[in-house]
């Protein structure tokens, strides 16, 4: 396994183990699908640019609005994980929930230039019904800056501030 690798893996893991650590101790969904890929973007970019990672906070922020949005408009009260019958009106619902609630997350991204795609896994954890309270999405953007507070702060005193150029070479 190349330094890259194991690096990237240390990385992204102890990134989620900050919020990981939050979940445990609070009781609160610190931990949730979009932080996964949001780690790994952090640890495979290695970088503590405000603009770079203001993009990844402002574009959760727009994927729990939207999923917000769209599951009290379409879905509210129902849950996707719920035994929904076949081509009921809830199921229905539901889906379209999760529908709007990508095109909107996926137009804001672009109207904003806050373009980071696990954001899209953020407006469906929502739009679905998994996490859809005001009190949840609060929440979910509390752990995105918490998770990229962390990233910054390793970046600039563990890992060094590399660019992608050394990230390069290193896979040389």
């Amino acid at each position: 396994m190349s330094r890259l690798a194991v690096r990237t893996a240390v990385h992204a893991g102890a990134l989620l183990a900050v919020t990981g650590a939050v979940a445990w101790l609070t009781g609160t969904p610190f931990v949730f699908p979009s932080l996964g890929p949001t780690a790994y973007v952090l640890a495979t970019r290695r970088t503590a640019n405000r603009g770079e990672l203001a993009r990844v906070v402002t574009a959760h922020v727009l994927g729990v609005a939207a999923g917000l949005c769209a599951y009290r408009l379409l879905a509210d009260g129902v849950v996707v994980t719920a035994d929904l019958a076949p081509r009921s009106p809830a199921l229905l619902a539901v889906v379209a929930s999760g529908v709007l609630a990508l095109a909107l997350t996926s137009a804001g991204m672009l109207a904003t230039g806050a373009v980071h795609p696990p954001a899209c896994a953020t407006t469906l954890i929502v739009s679905l019904g998994l996490l859809p309270t005001l009190r949840e999405g609060l929440l979910i953007a509390v752990a995105v800056c918490v998770l990229v507070g962390a990233h910054a702060l390793a970046v600039l005193t563990v890992v060094g501030t590399e660019g992608p150029e050394s990230a390069a070479a290193e896979r040389s």
